[in-house]
C-alpha cells in the first residue's frame, strides 16, 4: 500500500464517509424490509427488536442506544478513543436513521426477503467495519475477539445469533425464525466478503528446474517481488528451490504463462488467501 493510500484510509473524511453510508444502508434494511417482514435481525439490534415486538416498549432505535452504553465502555477500555468516536457516529446514524425512515421495500416471498435483507445489512455492516470504527453493539466485542483471537466477525455474529434464535423459537412463529436465521447467515457471509474485498490474494508456489529464470521474468515483466524457499524432494532427496509469489486474480494468468513458457515441466500450485498484510500490500489496521 502506498503512503498516499495509507493516509486516505486513516483520514477522517474516508472513515466518516464509510460509516455514514454503511449505517444508513443498514437502517434502510432494518426499517424498510426487516420491520415489515417481522424479522429478528440478530445482534444487539435483534435483541432490541425482539424486546420491542414483545413489550411494545419505546422504539427499537432507542432500545439499541441504551444497549450500546456497556459496549462503548468495553471499547474505551480495550480498543481506543478513536474507535469509540467512530463507533458512536455509526450507532447514532443507524439509530436516528431508523427512527426517521418511512418507506417499505415490498417483497411478498419470505425467502427472497430474507436473502435481500441479509445482503443489504451485510453490505452496510461490512462498509462500516472497513473503517476504523464499528457498528456499535456486538461489533465492539467482535473486534476485540478478532484482534486477540483472530475470530472472524461474521462467524462471531452467527454463533451469537444462533443462541438468540434458539430463544426466539419459544415466542415467535417458527417459519419467521427460520427466515431470520437465513438472513443472518447471508449477513455474516456478506460481512466477511466485504472485509476481505480488495485484500484477497493468490499465493503461488512454483516448483521448477529454472526458479531463477522464472523469478527474473516475474520481477522484470510483472514488477512484483518473489521469494525463494529451500526444499528437498522426498523421493530422490534432491535439493530444490521453490519460488513463492503473491499476486491478485488479474495477474494469475500472466504468471502462469511466464512459468510454463520458461519450464513446461514446472509444478504450479495456487492457493487462496483471506488477506495479505505488510510490505507493499495492505497495512495492518490499527483501531
Amino acid at each position: 500500500m502506498s503512503p498516499k493510500k495509507s493516509l486516505i484510509t486513516y483520514s477522517l473524511f474516508w472513515n466518516c464517509g464509510l460509516i455514514l453510508i454503511g449505517s444508513f444502508i443498514q437502517a434502510i434494511g432494518f426499517k424498510a424490509l426487516g420491520e415489515p417482514q417481522g424479522f429478528v435481525p440478530g445482534g444487539l439490534f435483534g435483541v432490541s427488536t425482539l424486546i420491542q415486538y414483545k413489550t411494545g416498549f419505546a422504539n427499537t432505535g432507542l432500545i439499541y442506544l441504551l444497549f450500546n452504553i456497556p459496549m462503548f465502555v468495553l471499547g474505551y477500555i480495550f480498543i481506543s478513543k478513536r474507535f469509540l468516536g467512530y463507533s458512536f457516529l455509526s450507532m447514532l446514524t443507524l439509530s436516528l436513521s431508523f427512527m426517521v425512515i418511512d418507506f417499505q421495500i415490498n417483497l411478498t416471498d419470505q425467502l427472497y426477503a430474507a436473502v435481500t435483507f441479509g445482503v443489504i445489512i451485510g453490505a452496510g455492516a461490512g462498509m462500516v467495519l472497513r473503517s476504523l470504527g464499528s457498528n456499535g453493539g456486538l461489533d465492539v466485542v467482535g473486534v476485540i475477539l478478532n484482534q486477540r483471537f483472530n475470530l472472524g466477525l461474521g462467524k462471531f455474529y452467527f454463533f451469537f445469533n444462533c443462541a438468540l434464535f434458539t430463544f426466539s423459537f419459544a415466542t415467535l412463529d417458527n417459519d419467521l425464525v427460520i427466515a431470520s436465521m437465513i438472513a443472518v447467515f447471508i449477513t455474516s457471509v456478506t460481512v466477511d466478503y466485504c472485509l476481505s474485498l480488495f485484500n484477497q490474494r493468490k499465493l503461488a508456489l512454483i516448483i521448477s528446474e529454472k526458479p531463477q529464470e522464472i523469478a527474473d521474468q516475474v520481477m522484470s515483466h510483472m514488477k512484483i517481488g518473489a521469494t525463494f524457499l529451500p526444499a528437498v524432494g522426498a523421493y530422490h532427496r534432491k535439493e530444490k528451490t521453490v519460488l513463492m509469489v503473491v499476486i491478485n486474480n488479474i495477474q494469475l494468468k500472466r504468471l502462469e504463462e511466464i512459468v510454463f513458457t520458461s519450464d513446461p515441466y514446472s509444478m504450479f500450485i495456487v492457493e487462496n488467501t483471506f488477506n495479505v498484510l505488510g510490505s507493499t500490500f495492505s497495512k495492518r489496521k490499527i483501531y
